[in-house]
Parts: C-alpha cells; sequence; structure tokens
C-alpha cells in the first residue's frame, strides 16, 4: 500500500493540526457565528467570509505569527462534524526570534467542540510543534482573569501562572486586566 503525506503538521488520536488557508473562510466563519455565545466578552473571531479573508491573510503571511486550525479526525467526510470539520484554532502571535524565541498563544473552540477534550489535544500539538520545528523556547497566554475555561485549558497542558497584568489589551471596548500563563521547553521535557 503506497504511503500518503498527512494534511495535518501534528496529529493526535482525535484531532490534527494545519495552518489556516483562504479556502477555510466559510466553514470558519459560520463556525464562528455559531460560536458567539461561547466567545463573547472574550473573543471575537472573523465571522464573514471577507473578515476571515483578512483576519487570515495576517496569520499567513506575517512571519511574527502562525495561525493553526484544530480539526477533527474520525469518520465522515468533513461535513457537520466529520473528518476535517474545523474545531478551534490556535494562533501564535508576536514570534520573536533571536535570544527571545517566544510567542504569545491565543486560541477559541468552536461551540460544537467545546468541552470535548479536543483543545487540549489541538494546543499540546501546537505547544509540541512550537517547541519542535518553529524552534521557540517559551509560549506565553495572556487571559482575562474572569475566563475560567481558558484558564483551565493552559493550566491542563502544563503552563503555569506567572503574573497579572491591569489593563493589559483593548478587548470590546476596554482595557482589560490579564494573567499572564507560560510555558518553556525544558517545563514540557521535564514534566
Amino acid at each position: 500500500m503506497p504511503h500518503t503525506a498527512s494534511r495535518y503538521l501534528a496529529e493526535g488520536p482525535r484531532v490534527g493540526i494545519r495552518h489556516f488557508s483562504y479556502e477555510d473562510g466559510a466553514e470558519f466563519s459560520a463556525r464562528a457565528r455559531e460560536s458567539k455565545e461561547l466567545h463573547q466578552p472574550w473573543l471575537f473571531p472573523p465571522d464573514s467570509p471577507s473578515a476571515y479573508t483578512a483576519y487570515a491573510s495576517r496569520l499567513i503571511e506575517d512571519p511574527t505569527k502562525a495561525g493553526f486550525l484544530v480539526c477533527e479526525k474520525g469518520g465522515g467526510t468533513g461535513g457537520e462534524h466529520g473528518d476535517g470539520a474545523i474545531a478551534g484554532f490556535i494562533n501564535i502571535n508576536n514570534i520573536v526570534e533571536g535570544g527571545f524565541q517566544c510567542g504569545a498563544l491565543g486560541y477559541g473552540a468552536f461551540a460544537h467542540a467545546a468541552g470535548r477534550g479536543l483543545m487540549r489535544e489541538g494546543l499540546n500539538l501546537v505547544v509540541d510543534h512550537a517547541f519542535g520545528p518553529m524552534r521557540l523556547h517559551r509560549l506565553e497566554i495572556n487571559v482575562q482573569p474572569q475566563n475560567a475555561g481558558s484558564i483551565a485549558l493552559a493550566r491542563s497542558c502544563g503552563f503555569r501562572l506567572e503574573g497579572f497584568s491591569p489593563k493589559m489589551i483593548y478587548i470590546d471596548g476596554d482595557w482589560r486586566d490579564h494573567e499572564r500563563w507560560a510555558i518553556t521547553v525544558e517545563m514540557r521535557t521535564s514534566g
């Protein structure tokens, strides 16, 4: 039987991660519209194909960013929740090379995938990819203190709380406080 290359950069038992593509606009924006109640007031992913194109272009073309789609594996043909369905997204922003070798993570699950452990599996794959092929040393997550789901995800993937930053990021019309969570290569390999 001939070997066929995977469409994923990395795979776990239930999900694979791959880069964003312009062709994902319709599915991604539809899932963002379906997930507004889950995301707000924390997150505002693009919910129209044109907004998605602008968003994806930054992740695709800017070398200081890397965007990953967390896609379900398994039966089906990519339909409602079949093989290849987008479960969520994880972006590494503000990638700095040289002596820093760091990036800042942002992520979101889509409503149909929330609470199923798919994002935990996907985040672990992204962290491994960042510390492997991308050769980063440190990843940070900045999360609003009231966002219990996001904090639980960071904690479950081995990130440690490092501090508190008042009025750090402008979201939904105001400067919001954030907790700083981080993980390093050494933390990943030792635990």
